[in-house]
């Protein structure tokens, strides 16, 4: 992992020597005042690129991640699998051959940029004292970064989920910098309910003793706290026709659900042990004070807070947009994204990705939109 300074990052353009595709590198962008009040004084944001940057700069595509992903969207020069590798990469919909992409690792996460477990400066984890983060504070961020590497304005910039939410905060706070904008299985604000379940996935880490209140670091994580935010969560992210086509009531192996006389010592439906995989996965990769900051952080979406009625926010937009929903979708529902495309400027139609998957389908399925997206955008 490099360490760049806060200067011109001038080696991207398609004369430059190779880079590394899908390697992870580091910028500082110096001092940060958040839209609460907090301050960082020194973000550091971990980013990947592949692709080369054209000399006139304008084949420059941000890809935003969701809530736990990572900078990691294409398996590029690297041994790991990207996670959107179906839609970005040599020959796909976003074609490295043809344009630089770029994926930054949010503001306030656990992949590189500056985060709670980040040393702050008096050489100890920020910890309880990291400050509260915004989506608006995420993008404004990485538009720093976008300077550092010679990026004025962006060919396109799209994500799913939380990567949705970013990539329309781009388009709204910088309009002159964005020409397309890609939303995806997101909304232009958090509705209530999603608010509501995001809190239950605070609560679950917050009540776990070893949480201290955030202050952790050197001691036992909050593992249960955090395995249960993530359970909550994973039955947000998949449909109920899912889960019933591939568990239904099946016992998980040789386990009786019914086979013991105290609760405590019964077996698991299969279901059951689902989510317990989902739980220890994420465990094992994330930290339990990144997913707090990031979840209140999309819970504070919304694209007119501050800026007056949504309609007129949206009626002003700019950026040519691409709308797309996943049809069982019960986080981020269909109706909300048309909602969103109702609003923006023009005839902006939702298209829709059809899968009994429910949320997640933005990742595994998003090959049902390169004909659209590709049509739309990239030149097919």
């Amino acid at each position: 992992m490099t360490t760049y300074p806060p200067a011109p990052l001038p080696a991207w353009t398609d004369d430059a020597p190779p880079q590394g595709d899908g390697l992870l590198r580091v910028a500082s962008i110096g001092p940060l005042v958040l839209e609460t009040g907090g301050e960082l004084p020194d973000v550091q944001l971990a980013f990947e690129t592949w692709g080369r940057l054209d000399r006139d700069g304008s084949n420059a595509v941000l890809v935003q991640h969701a809530l736990t992903g990572s900078s990691h969207v294409a398996r590029g020069a690297s041994e790991e699998e990207g996670w959107w590798d179906s839609l970005v990469g040599p020959g796909r919909t976003v074609d490295t051959d043809r344009y630089f992409v770029v994926a930054v690792n949010m503001l306030g996460g656990c992949y590189g940029s500056t985060g709670p477990a980040s040393l702050a400066p008096d050489g100890e984890p920020w910890g309880a004292r990291f400050p509260f983060v915004t989506i608006r504070d995420a993008v404004r961020a990485e538009g720093l970064l976008a300077d550092q590497l010679g990026i004025r304005r962006w060919h396109s910039v799209l994500g799913g989920s939380m990567g949705g939410a970013r990539a329309l905060e781009w388009a709204l706070m910088y309009p002159q910098r964005v020409e397309r904008c890609a939303v995806i299985a997101c909304t232009a604000a958090s509705s209530a309910e999603q608010i509501a379940f995001a809190q239950a996935q605070l609560q679950a880490i917050r009540l776990d003793p070893a949480y201290r209140g955030g202050d952790y670091y050197g001691g036992p994580h909050p593992e249960a706290g955090l395995g249960i935010a993530r359970r909550i969560a994973h039955i947000t992210y998949r449909a109920e026709q899912e889960l019933e086509a591939r568990f239904g009531r099946a016992e998980q192996d040789a386990e009786q659900p019914l086979g013991a006389v105290l609760p405590a010592d019964r077996g698991r439906y299969r279901v059951e042990s689902y989510l317990d995989h989902q739980a220890d996965k994420l465990v094992d990769r994330f930290d339990a004070n990144s997913y707090v900051i990031l979840t209140e952080a999309l819970m504070s979406h919304d694209a007119a807070r501050d800026r007056g009625s949504l309609e007129d926010v949206l009626g002003a937009a700019t950026s040519e947009f691409f709308i797309a929903a996943v049809d069982t979708d019960r986080l981020y529902f269909p109706w909300q994204s048309h909602r969103l495309a109702a609003g923006l400027p023009g005839d902006v139609p939702v298209h829709m990705i059809s899968s009994p998957m429910g949320h997640d389908a933005f990742l595994t399925q998003i090959h049902q939109l390169d004909h659209q997206l590709g049509s739309a955008f990239y030149g097919w």
